[in-house]
């Protein structure tokens, strides 16, 4: 849950947008479930409706900037939950973890950072999260030339099994998460080095 306060008495001059961004985000975990229009917003917030406009022309900019807003935070819950788990084979299927966790508590957030933007692309920008998914496919794949693949099909049984369970197709269960996103499949070398170290 997004728990910053963004009440107009909250609201200083200069941080307009991020005042903006994050009531956004208190909408999208709001009892409505959706981000609120630029109107809306600026009741909220205590603005102007033009001084909204001014950061967000329409909409659509609006919920992309949620959405990227969304991608940082997946990001850094994925690499605390990696750090935690001490890196390696055991912190990169924590960060898969991570990822499904944040899609069952932010459903809303979770499905709107997946439908804005373009799709995966060379030239497009890489957020966070997905910086750290190719870090981690490259440090440990025994073939770097797999590690692009790698990254995909992690990115792939994560997303399923998070979109799986938001929809009420498999229950959502933690023991469920743990062993369905175990990097052993894909990481075979590391997973019995692992399994050798004390």
């Amino acid at each position: 849950m997004v728990t910053v306060s963004t009440s107009s008495e909250a609201y200083h001059h200069g941080n307009l947008r991020e005042a903006l961004v994050l009531e956004g985000l208190r909408a999208l975990e709001g009892p409505n479930g959706k981000a609120p229009s630029l109107r809306e917003l600026s009741r909220k917030v205590g603005v102007s409706p033009t001084a909204v406009y001014r950061h967000f022309p329409d909409k659509q900019a609006l919920d992309q900037a949620l959405a990227r807003e969304g991608l940082k935070m997946l990001g850094s819950e994925q690499a605390a939950a990696a750090q935690k788990a001490g890196g390696g084979a055991a912190g990169f299927a924590e960060t898969g973890r991570a990822y499904v966790r944040f899609a069952l508590a932010h459903p809303v957030l979770f499905r709107l950072m997946f439908t804005q933007g373009k799709p995966v692309d060379k030239d497009e920008p890489v957020d966070e999260a997905r910086a750290l998914l190719i870090a981690n496919t490259r440090a440990l794949a025994s073939n770097p030339e797999r590690a692009e693949t790698l990254a995909l099909q992690a990115w792939s049984i994560a997303h399923g099994i998070a979109m799986l369970m938001l929809d009420g197709r498999i229950p959502v269960d933690d023991a469920l998460i743990d062993r369905m996103l175990d990097t052993k499949s894909l990481f075979p070398d590391q997973g019995s080095k692992s399994e050798e170290s004390p």
